[in-house]
C-alpha cells in the first residue's frame, strides 16, 4: 500500500488529545504500525506522525489562546509530524501555512489531517543547512529537540531564523536537550507519548529564542 492508502486504511480520525476540536489520524491498538519498519534497519524512525506530543500540543494550546502569533501571517511547521501544529496555525487565522517533514508517511499525513479539519497546507522542503526562508513570518518547532544529534541541527537553523526576524516558537516538555537560552513564554499541561500511566499529563513549554542567543 501507499502511505496514504496505509494511514486511511489502518488509523482513525480522532479528536485530539486536550483538543478535541481538532481530529487527526492516530493510532490505535490494531493499527499495526511495527509492521512499518524495515527489518534490515537497526534503528528505524519511530511513527512520530501518527501520535499527538507533548511540545506540539503546546504549541497547538499557545495558538488557540494567542491567535494573533499567526493571524495574518505566512507559518511554517518544522519537523510537522502529523500537522499538529500547522493545522492550529490554519485555525488560528495565519494567511498561508507551510509544513515540512521528511518522512515519507508525515508527508502523506499532513494533507489528510488538514483536509479532516477543512483547512489548507502546503508541504514544502527545508534544508537546514541553506539561509532561513524570505517567505516566512513564523516558524514552529514543536518537540525538535528530542536528541542531541537532532538538537544540534536545529539549533543554528532556529537561531539564523530569529536573526532575520522571523518569530520563532518552539514547543518541548522540558527535555534534556532544549537549549538553556531560549526563553519560556507560557507553560501548559498536556498529554505526552511516552509518559508514565500515573502521570499521563506533563508540563510542556512554548519558548522563543533569547536575543543572546541570536548572532
Amino acid at each position: 500500500m501507499t502511505p496514504t492508502e496505509l494511514i486511511t486504511s489502518r488509523l482513525r480520525v480522532l479528536p485530539v488529545p486536550s483538543l478535541p476540536e481538532l481530529r487527526l489520524y492516530a493510532a490505535h491498538s490494531g493499527s499495526r504500525l511495527s509492521q512499518l519498519a524495515d527489518p534490515d534497519d537497526p534503528d528505524p524512525a519511530p511513527p512520530y506522525w501518527a501520535y499527538s506530543w507533548g511540545g506540539g500540543l503546546a504549541l497547538a494550546h499557545h495558538l488557540r489562546a494567542h491567535p494573533e502569533v499567526v493571524a495574518g501571517r505566512r507559518v511554517l511547521d518544522l519537523g510537522a509530524g502529523s500537522g499538529l501544529v500547522a493545522i492550529a496555525a490554519a485555525k488560528a487565522g495565519a494567511a498561508q501555512v507551510f509544513a515540512s517533514e521528511i518522512d515519507p508517511f508525515g508527508r502523506a499525513a499532513i494533507p489528510l489531517n488538514a483536509q479532516a479539519n477543512g483547512v489548507s497546507i502546503t508541504l514544502r522542503d527545508t534544508d537546514l543547512a541553506a539561509p532561513p526562508p524570505d517567505d516566512i513570518d513564523v516558524l514552529l518547532a514543536g518537540d525538535v529537540f528530542y536528541n542531541a544529534d537532532v538538537a544540534a541541527l536545529m539549533l543554528p537553523y532556529l537561531t539564523a531564523c530569529a536573526a532575520k526576524n522571523i518569530t520563532v516558537l518552539i514547543g518541548d516538555p522540558f527535555r534534556k536537550f532544549l537549549p538553556p537560552t531560549l526563553v519560556e513564554l507560557a507553560r501548559y499541561a498536556v498529554p505526552d507519548m511516552g509518559a508514565a500511566p500515573s502521570t499521563p499529563f506533563v508540563r510542556a513549554g512554548v519558548f522563543t529564542m533569547a536575543a543572546t542567543s541570536r548572532p
